[in-house]
């Protein structure tokens, strides 16, 4: 297993992304903690220079395991289960837009609040038919670049759309594509799941991605979640992918960063900071 940090390629207001700003800045900063990839927040893929971002990551050997897509519902009100049907394609359109750089870079494509919330009129079975028919469209487009979606369960208080890993597993039977599959988060399954590490374990291998936060969503290490049962069940069901950091930059970036990696090296393997 890998350890990445999710760093966004502009500004945003997404509070649980430890860094943004200068970008090449940021980077060598994570080269040199020690971490052997980021995360990529990108809030549309048109905005970006994938040439000059590749280029900046390669020059300190990091790869991309993950791109992030919530900033297009944080900034946009970009949603799969907006009543207006104009905006639920417009999310599925910039879904698809991230599937060249994806597949350029191998990452897995990201579905948080992207996925949208239960509007007021709207039932909630309309929203989940809705929000498996953008999965599907989205996935299908994926699969022929052999790029992989994930969808990630998120708390009660965030949004009433798949807050379980076993409901999670249930929508993707529903949707039926061998490329989607779902991102476990320890900070939302601190809250939502019985045990963390049974719930991973019904996950197996369908889990393309996972997430870490503390019990307070700060760095790992900083509350209570036993972060060696998480990395030792993974290991135990065969994941052999990227635990990436997605926290808030508490007390500030660059101790989220040394101390999140502090916790998790130690469990993954050896590689030690970079002089």
């Amino acid at each position: 297993m890998k350890a990445s940090i999710v760093l966004s390629t502009h500004a945003a207001s997404l509070t649980a992304v430890a860094f943004k700003g200068d970008f090449e800045a940021n980077v060598t900063k994570i080269a040199h903690y020690g971490y052997d990839g980021v995360e990529l927040a990108i809030r549309d893929p048109n905005l970006i220079d994938p040439d000059a971002l590749l280029s900046v990551l390669s020059a300190h050997g990091l790869s991309v395991p993950a791109i992030g897509t919530g900033q297009a519902w944080g900034e946009e009100g970009l949603s799969f289960t907006d009543p207006d049907e104009g905006v639920r394609e417009a999310a599925i359109r910039r879904v698809c837009d991230h599937i060249p750089f994806a597949a350029r870079t191998g990452a897995v494509i990201i579905i948080g609040l992207l996925r949208g919330i239960v509007k007021p009129g709207i039932t909630h079975d309309q929203a989940m038919a809705w929000l498996v028919e953008a999965l599907q469209h989205c996935s299908s487009a994926a699969a022929p670049h052999g790029v992989r979606l994930v969808l990630e369960p998120i708390n009660r208080y965030e949004t009433t759309l798949i807050n379980r890993i076993a409901e999670c597993m249930e929508l993707i039977d529903v949707v039926g594509a061998d490329n989607f599959g779902l991102l476990p988060d320890t900070f939302h399954m601190n809250i939502e799941e019985p045990s963390i590490a049974e719930s991973l374990r019904r996950a197996g291998p369908r889990i393309y991605h996972v997430h870490v936060a503390d019990s307070n969503r700060w760095y790992p290490g900083a509350g209570h979640i036993d972060f060696g049962e998480v990395v030792s069940t993974l290991r135990d069901i065969g994941y052999g992918g990227t635990i990436s950091v997605e926290a808030m930059p508490m007390p500030d970036a660059d101790t989220c960063a040394i101390e999140s990696i502090k916790t998790l090296r130690p469990l993954l393997g050896t590689k030690t900071r970079r002089t």
